[in-house]
């Protein structure tokens, strides 16, 4: 989220953050937002009796700013079909594996235990499948000898601050277009892909 929030300052976007909405009331992007003059609102998931309750108070709040976009960021919560319904094609989210392989948690965790080379991160639109939809970009890291989930954790997550700030300007530039599962961004050309290591203009 802060990641997102400087890009828009930083780069110019022409759109604003709207506001930052947390189901945890001791969430630290909170505070960072509050600083930088962006309305947040807690909506506490343990006040409610099930998903649904929760997710329509999620949404009422969503929507008292009409945002023309949602980007999920460190939120750990399923949410029903319903509410993914209600935001198709303008919610994205960032997951720590390259989708398809690896959904759900613990992700570096699973990637050390296949034996993979190349690990990395996903922004795709959120779909009623959980750890599914259209991916918008990937980054790729490699998976070095001696790694563990920490270390492997931490090099991953450098390039989702490269790349879901990426994702989310192409979509308030209006140059995302959905056919299927397939993203596709309309010129000017960039690559909708990202390799840890590459000098700025590469890759992304």
């Amino acid at each position: 989220m802060e990641a997102i929030v400087r890009a828009c300052s930083r780069e110019r976007w022409p759109a604003e953050v709207a506001a930052v909405i947390a189901n945890r009331p001791d969430a630290a992007g909170l505070a960072f937002a509050a600083s930088q003059g962006i309305a947040t609102v807690v909506v506490d998931h343990r006040q409610f009796p099930d998903r649904a309750a929760f997710d329509a108070a999620l949404s009422a709040e969503i929507d008292r700013f009409s945002p023309d976009l949602l980007a999920l960021a460190g939120f750990m919560r399923v949410l029903t079909p319903g509410f993914v319904d209600r935001y198709a094609g303008r919610m994205l989210n960032v997951h720590p594996s390259l989708l398809p392989s690896f959904a759900g948690l613990k992700t570096h965790q699973q990637a050390l235990d296949a034996g993979v080379r190349l690990h990395g991160a996903s922004v795709h639109f959120v779909t009623s499948q959980l750890d599914h939809g259209p991916i918008v970009i990937q980054s790729a890291v490699p998976v070095l000898a001696g790694d563990d989930a920490a270390a492997l954790a931490a090099r991953v997550l450098a390039t989702e601050h490269v790349i879901y700030p990426r994702a989310v300007r192409w979509f308030v530039e209006g140059r995302l277009a959905l056919d299927g599962l397939r993203v596709t961004l309309t010129p000017p050309e960039e690559p909708q892909w990202f390799f840890a290591g590459q000098t700025a203009g590469e890759g992304v």
